[in-house]
C-alpha cells in the first residue's frame, strides 16, 4: 500500500479533518507501537511500509533496542494512548480512535502472518484496538 493511500484511509477511518492531522496521528501511532513491539518485529513491520512511514518505526526501534532480539517496553492501553496523544498533540480518547484507524490500515497493508505476530506481541487491552477478526484470533495473555 502506498503512503498517500494509507494516510487517506487513516483520515477517513478516524474522521480526521485533514491529511496533516492524519499524517501526525499515523506517525504517533507507529512510533508508539514500535516502542511496544520487540525491536526485530518492529523492523519487520517497518520493512513492509512505505519509506516515510517506515522511518517512524525504524527510528524508534533503533533507539529503544540494541539488537533485533530486544524486547519491547511493557505497557498497556493507558500508556499507549497517552504517548500517542502526546506525540499527536491530541486527547487520549482521540488518540485511541486514531490508533484503531492506523491499526486497521496496518492490518490491510501487512502480510497476514506479520499482523498475527504483531497482535500476539501486544497485551489484550491494546489488541482490542485491532480489527475484530484479529482480537478473537489471538487470545493469549500479554507478553
Amino acid at each position: 500500500m502506498r503512503h498517500d493511500e494509507m494516510i487517506g484511509k487513516v483520515q477517513a477511518l478516524a474522521q480526521l479533518p485533514d491529511r496533516g492531522t492524519a499524517e501526525r496521528a499515523t506517525h504517533a501511532v507507529l512510533s508508539t507501537l514500535s516502542e511496544r513491539l520487540p525491536s526485530g518485529l518492529a523492523r519487520h513491520v517497518a520493512a513492509q511500509l512505505p519509506p516515510g512511514l517506515a522511518a517512524a518505526m525504524r527510528e524508534t526501534a533503533d533507539s529503544s533496542g540494541t539488537g533485533s532480539g530486544a524486547i519491547g517496553e511493557r505497557f498497556g492501553l493507558t500508556v499507549f494512548a497517552g504517548r500517542i496523544a502526546d506525540r499527536a498533540g491530541t486527547r487520549e480518547d482521540t488518540a485511541l480512535r486514531e490508533a484503531a484507524a492506523v491499526l486497521e490500515v496496518l492490518d490491510a497493508a501487512l502480510a497476514p502472518e506479520l499482523t498475527e505476530r504483531m497482535a500476539g506481541a501486544l497485551p489484550a487491552d491494546i489488541r482490542e484496538l485491532l480489527p475484530v477478526g484479529r482480537t478473537t484470533e489471538n487470545t493469549a495473555g500479554p507478553r
